[in-house]
């Protein structure tokens, strides 16, 4: 059975469009198992019905004609169980519905299966034979895994919108392809496929006629490439977060690697052409790293291979040319999307990203988020390539794309772009007004930063100060640990330029998805490893250096405050805080100017949330970071597209937690601050301010639209609101008073463009 699932899965796959997928499946199962009939129904969602698309063994012609509503004959009791009926006499059974058109009279035995993805019935699979008997244990077992593997293929031409063509063909107009809502925002473009580079394995095998020749295109090739990176790096630097911006320097760190320039330049003196030589390199170090089960040597084999291929490209005869698009406003389509593929269109004519893999908070959308650029991921395996240089429409806030729109909807999105537009311009006048109710009562309201160079969107969107300066991105972006003087620098340009306004700065919090290019730290399970404070307090001498950098920055200034970020224990506390009053004693002793600031500790993991009221007498605030305390407490791996869904930081258990860090937080007499995506939210910026948050931290882009909700709403229906979601059990019951509560503030612009 085995042999023959995979010879019918591998059948399928290669299938050139869903109803031949569907006729060889069908076919396949009714002579393997040796049925009279085989069938299998779609859902039509939006009519509410079963639909028949493939059978072998009944009426061919009743295919697209015959639809059974959701609670009708045996097919919707299938649906509504969600599990196998097996029957040895259908015609006994109640919900028997016997439709003439079929040819299915003789048929007694019956065996269905649901096709289930993602928690949703795609449709149905069933057999069904002339004798009246159970089919068997390994029958039953075998059709279910069929109907598994089904409903995978199933999924993906869902998100292509073939099934919408094979359900109803006889509709017309464009039809949208559903994926998952990336980053906000809309835009119309032109289809742009980022630069196809030379495929290494296609490399022919050639001996190097003139080695010296070979040689020296090889190391012009190499510093062409060196220039790429350095001018892409340049393009990209005022609008890419520093975790992004490194990845250019871990390519320049290997493009410089002696190992590798050496193996090439020894492979072309041996008598191999350079390409060849070159292949050969880089292919012996993709094969060692992608034989290791570390996650992030499988990222850097990928990394190696994307380098070979830019190498490759200017030692070819005829390189292929850098990426003219087509026109001023490009959607960038690809299937996965990297930092290398952004830099192969100028940005101020990237209008809008399309990834056909991903979820909502997977790297490439909170990439396109830092950009402020429209995105949309997880549409499956269309061929988009082929539509190369054809008109796209992107939805950001529904997630969705249509290709080729039709004058109708082009003119419908070309209006909610103009409003888009002046939303914009209104929220743009809110910059110098405070996020105070309509009562009175003032919040501070923060933005992000990462980089000196986001002094200037911090500062545009009319924030209160920084409320998170992550200090590591100023790490991640060099090619060794920074200096004091060299931190010292960096951290006085910042308060500077926000003096008096606080600049809350984090230690280093490095592990988990931030990595540095000159420190790697390989774990099976990175988020639950070395990260955070458990990484400096190891690393004392790290940690002082840092420390002594910060509060000479604070000297004349005092806008300092210094956040540790992932706290586990108390324990780690008091050893930070001794850490730190040694540095600031070391400093005294040098003779160096250095005021203490004030010392908050970051929540990020239950066992801190539940222990806030002891570590809130130890600091002079709380700062809840949302995006890791969400990931632990619902244990939801945010990059899984499978569990991906679950993760949404106002589950009920997400606001008790909260609401528990409040109140143990004030109890002490401490603020507590919160950061992280929620923050940015509107409506549940409004849902933090009743529930009592001191301030508030989002990113620059999203400052003006929580400053508006803020004005929009008094403090006592802030916290009759808090009141009424704290009674509620599921997300969705939060999600919808959150809306309705925003509509009815005349907020409805920002219920519709809210991710």
């Amino acid at each position: 059975m085995l042999a023959t699932l995979r010879r019918i899965v591998q059948d399928v796959s290669t299938a050139p469009d869903l109803p031949s997928a569907l006729a060889i499946t069908v076919n396949r199962i009714r002579d393997t198992m040796s049925v009279a009939a085989c069938t299998i129904y779609l859902a039509d969602e939006d009519n509410r019905e079963y639909v028949l698309t493939a059978t072998a063994g009944l009426n061919p012609q009743a295919i697209g004609r015959i639809r059974l509503s959701h609670e009708q004959g045996l097919v919707g009791l299938v649906a509504e169980r969600q599990e196998p009926l097996n029957l040895e006499d259908a015609h006994r059974h109640p919900r028997f519905y016997a439709v003439p058109e079929v040819g299915e009279e003789n048929y007694h035995a019956f065996l269905g299966v649901p096709l289930i993805q993602y928690r949703r019935v795609l449709g149905m699979l069933t057999v069904q034979h002339t004798a009246i008997r159970l089919f068997h244990l390994d029958e039953v077992d075998f059709l279910v895994t069929i109907a598994a593997q089904l409903a995978s293929i199933l999924n993906h031409a869902i998100l292509s919108g073939a099934t919408q063509e094979l359900l109803n063909p006889s509709s017309t107009g464009t039809r949208a392809l559903q994926g998952v809502a990336g980053a906000p925002g809309i835009a119309i473009g032109t289809i742009t496929i980022p630069y196809l580079l030379a495929d290494l394995d296609d490399v022919p095998d050639r001996p190097a006629l003139d080695p010296v020749a070979e040689k020296a295109a090889f190391q012009a090739a190499i510093t062409a490439v060196e220039q790429e990176l350095h001018e892409a790096a340049d393009r990209l630097a005022p609008l890419l977060p520093p975790t992004e911006l490194a990845l250019f320097t871990v390519y320049r760190m290997m493009l410089s690697s002696d190992s590798l320039l050496n193996d090439t330049l020894d492979r072309i003196q041996t008598g191999s052409w350079a390409p060849a030589a070159w292949r050969d390199a880089i292919s012996s170090r993709v094969r060692l790293l992608g034989q290791a089960e570390d996650p992030y040597l499988s990222t850097r084999a990928e990394d190696i291979r994307d380098l070979g291929r830019r190498v490759l490209n200017h030692l070819r005869a005829e390189p292929t040319q850098s990426l003219e698009p087509a026109g001023t406003h490009c959607i960038l389509v690809a299937e996965e999307m990297s930092v290398a593929h952004l830099a192969a269109v100028p940005l101020d004519r990237l209008a809008g990203i399309v990834c056909l893999r991903g979820s909502a908070l997977s790297h490439v959308a909170l990439l396109a988020r830092a950009m402020g650029i429209p995105a949309v991921l997880g549409l499956g395996d269309r061929p988009l390539g082929r539509f190369e240089g054809n008109t796209i429409i992107i939805d950001g806030y529904q997630g969705r794309v249509y290709l080729n729109p039709d004058a109708a909807v082009r003119e419908e999105y070309q209006q909610l772009i103009v409003a888009e537009a002046e939303l914009t311009a209104e929220l743009r006048g809110l910059r110098e007004q405070p996020a105070m109710t309509r009562d009175g009562y003032r919040i501070p309201l923060y933005a992000k930063a990462g980089l000196l160079t986001d002094i200037a969107a911090v500062s545009n969107s009319g924030a209160d100060g920084v409320g998170l300066y992550r200090t590591e991105f100023s790490f991640m972006v060099r090619e060794s640990f920074p200096s004091e003087d060299e931190q010292y620098q960096i951290y006085q340009q910042m308060l500077t330029a926000f003096a008096p306004r606080p600049v809350v700065m984090r230690t280093l919090d490095i592990g988990g998805d931030k990595t540095l290019p000159y420190f790697r730290i390989e774990e099976n399970n990175p988020f639950l490893g070395w990260r955070g404070m458990r990484f400096t307090l190891d690393h004392p001498d790290i940690f002082l250096t840092q420390l002594r950098a910060m509060l000479r920055a604070n000297a004349g200034l005092d806008n300092l405050r210094i956040l540790f970020p992932m706290i586990t224990t108390v324990e780690e506390v008091d050893e930070a805080l001794r850490l730190l009053e040694r540095a600031h004693q070391e400093l005294c002793e040098d003779n160096w100017p250095a005021a203490r600031p004030e010392i908050g500790v970051m929540i990020e993991i239950p066992s801190a949330a539940w222990q806030a009221g002891q570590l809130a007498q130890r600091a002079d605030f709380l700062a809840v970071g949302t995006n890791d305390l969400t990931q632990y407490l619902l244990a939801v791996d945010r990059d899984n597209a499978r569990v991906a869904g679950l993760y949404d930081n106002l589950h009920p258990s997400m606001l008790k937690a909260i609401a528990h860090i409040i109140a143990e937080g004030h109890k002490a007499g401490r603020p507590v601050n919160l950061c992280g995506e929620m923050a940015g939210d509107p409506g549940a910026a409004v849902l933090l301010l009743g529930m009592g948050v001191d301030s508030l931290s989002a990113g620059p882009v999203s400052v003006p639209k929580v400053k508006w909700a803020i004005r929009s709403f008094t403090l006592t229906e802030a916290r009759n609101l808090a009141q009424q979601a704290a009674a509620l059990e599921t997300v969705s019951e939060v999600r919808q008073l959150l809306s309705d509560a925003l509509r009815q503030a005349g907020l409805g612009e920002i219920v519709r463009k809210s991710v």
